[in-house]
């Protein structure tokens, strides 16, 4: 039997509805509507083969984009099963969040960025909701994926509120179709599945990178949490292998964040009292998030992994690799539009610069990272990958 929802949660009974109205059905909520149509989507097969930390094609155990939406899910579902919220609505956001995440992850996004300069940039949050709202061409009454007002408003604001006047066209223009309340905080599922990100990215990049022999279990003896966590694993255990220990240092790492997220958003639901989801949504700040000392701890996870992971010599090299990869097609695709594939080469207009260029950049936004080192081999003389 479910348990019943918190009354600030997310009801899907509640929900505003859909841009399209559809018929809604009795077997599946809206919520598992959503969810569903987020993972039969082409764009989140793709993200199988996108890179999360280590391109794909540098081993088969390391996460992808794909792997990490699914640990983000999982987190978030945990969070709101605590805390009574809904869950399937906090899952829909977090298989939904990267689907607009370039090839070769954030150093492809960097360099559609760049190349987009003078054509408005590349966000990869903006590109999601370019996706689910009209890339995803798949249904034959609309364009898109016809999700509900919720699971729009928590991808539009997943990192907090937008500022009047600061939203990107694409979501400024959804707000004025859906009035998506830019400036206030989403629902807790949407900040539920937001920390839920950082969660899951701070440890399993953490094990991917001693996977990957660029990080030892000593580095994280000085950790906050993690050097308690390999502590504890040694003091029960003693000497493990070190794939063993890694994943029992991991899994409390994983633990311990998550009863912090859960203690501190009852504290401040106790403060805030709030009596329904608008109600949390004008409080003025998050509700679900970490406490002081957790938070203090998650800037110097993602500190040390920045300098230690991140900036390594073996990832900055596949970095560079990657951004003239995604260049390179950029410059041959705006040059020679006629080489796209026909559906994406009758939406380019010769006299249109802008339309071109974004044309081009969903393209290739939605390459995996195998098939663009193939399209760039296709497509780009010389070699990139200096191996």
């Amino acid at each position: 039997m479910t348990a019943p929802l918190a009354p600030y949660a997310a009801a899907p009974s509640d929900t505003r509805g859909r841009r399209w109205p559809e018929p809604e059905t009795g077997d599946r909520t809206p919520f598992q509507r959503d969810r569903d149509r987020i993972v039969h989507s082409a764009a989140f097969r793709r993200l199988q083969y996108k890179t999360q930390v280590f391109v794909c094609d540098e081993g088969d155990h390391y996460r992808s984009r794909l792997t990490h939406s699914l640990e983000v899910g999982q987190i978030a579902r945990g969070i709101c099963r605590s805390l009574a919220l809904e869950e399937t609505l906090a899952e829909t956001l977090a298989l939904a969040h990267d689907l607009g995440h370039t090839p070769f992850g954030h150093a492809g996004e960097a360099a559609l960025d760049a190349a987009l300069g003078g054509f408005g940039g590349f966000d990869h949050n903006v590109q999601t909701l370019r996706i689910v709202t009209r890339l995803e061409a798949r249904y034959a009454a609309f364009d898109g994926l016809n999700l509900t007002w919720e699971t729009l408003e928590g991808l539009a604001k997943h990192n907090g509120p937008v500022a009047p006047g600061a939203a990107p066209v694409p979501v400024a223009e959804l707000d004025r179709a859906l009035n998506l309340r830019l400036d206030e905080w989403p629902g807790l599922e949407a900040q539920a599945a937001a920390l839920a990100d950082d969660i899951a990215y701070n440890n399993h990049d953490i094990d991917d990178g001693v996977r990957a022999g660029l990080i030892a279990i000593d580095d994280l003896r000085g950790l906050p949490l993690f050097g308690e966590a390999v502590a504890e694993v040694e003091a029960c255990y003693g000497t493990l292998p070190p794939a063993r220990l890694i994943h029992e240092t991991v899994r409390r790492g994983v633990r311990a964040m998550v009863a912090d997220v859960v203690a501190e958003t009852r504290r401040r639901l106790a403060e805030a009292r709030p009596a329904g989801a608008d109600e949390v949504r004008r409080a003025g700040r998050a509700l679900v998030a970490f406490s002081e000392d957790m938070a203090d701890a998650d800037r110097a996870l993602k500190g040390f992994l920045f300098e230690r992971l991140y900036r390594h010599p073996h990832v900055a090299e596949e970095s560079e690799r990657a951004r003239a990869v995604v260049t390179d097609l950029f410059g041959a695709l705006f040059a020679r539009p006629e080489v796209l594939p026909p559906d994406w080469r009758s939406r380019t207009d010769g006299a249109d610069a802008c339309r071109t260029a974004r044309t081009v950049a969903d393209y290739i936004a939605g390459m995996t990272d195998r098939y663009a080192f193939r399209e760039h081999d296709r497509l780009c003389a010389g070699d990139p990958r200096p191996r």
